[in-house]
């Protein structure tokens, strides 16, 4: 079991803390743009997303191709948002 941890890029991540990550990175217009879902693009908000995307996983499965796709190209993304944040 702990080898298919290791496999696992999302392993340890929350949806929470992926969506966060993801509008610190490029803000709701722009992910609205990127993944076209109404959550994203009229009155996004963390909670409502969260909420949708909990219970839509074709929308889920979106964000956290849209995350690894964004972390393999960025290095550590999530560690770059918190620098950010911090500024």
């Amino acid at each position: 079991m702990a080898e298919s941890n290791k496999q696992d890029p999302l392993h340890g991540l929350t949806l929470k803390m992926i969506v966060t990550q993801l509008e610190d990175e490029y803000g709701w217009v722009e992910l609205g743009q990127r993944i076209n879902i109404k959550c994203f693009t009229h009155d996004p908000s963390l909670s409502s997303s969260l909420k949708f995307l909990r219970r839509t996983p074709w929308a889920r499965k979106k964000v956290e191709t849209l995350y690894l796709d964004t972390s393999s190209q960025d290095g550590d993304v999530w560690t770059q948002a918190q620098e950010r944040r911090n500024k």
